[in-house]
Formats: C-alpha cells, structure tokens, sequence
C-alpha cells in the first residue's frame, strides 16, 4: 500500500468519526424547528457568558466546517492515491 492511501484512510477515518458525532449533536439537540427560519445570531446572558445552546450551536458549526474540510481534503487525495 502507498504512502498516499494511508493517508487517505486516515483521512477517511477521521470524517467517518467527525460525521457520527455531527449528526448525533444535530439529532440530540434538535427542538423540531429547523424549518421555522429562526434567527442563527448568537445570545449572551447578563453577564456576557454565552448559554449551553450557544456552545452546542459554535461546535456543530465547527464540525459541519471540518466535516466539509475534510471531504474536500479526501477528493483530492483519492486522485492521487489512486491513479
């Protein structure tokens, strides 16, 4: 095995992992109103500290942000790895 399909396994992996996680917060955090076009700003308490929802919303972003990095990464390594 080449160097490259390593890498692209590994690659490979690592969105399969980021995936599962992505799609576990969206389904465990979901309150049935994606479709109600609620506002995407970010809230603050009082005192400045950002809610729980917050921090889930900032980390399912992040991992959406990843998950698209990391297929993009993936293409272009299928394509040399496997010529």
């Amino acid at each position: 095995m080449k160097p490259e399909q390593v890498v692209y396994y590994v690659v490979l992996g690592l969105g399969i992992l980021v995936a599962v996680v992505f799609t576990g917060l969206v389904f465990l955090t979901g309150k049935g109103d994606a479709m109600s076009g609620g506002g995407g700003s970010v809230r603050t308490t009082f005192k400045g500290k950002a809610s729980f929802d917050d921090q889930i919303s900032r980390v399912t972003l992040g991992l959406g942000i990843i998950f698209m990095a990391l297929m993009l990464l993936l293409d272009l390594l299928a394509t040399r790895a496997f010529k």
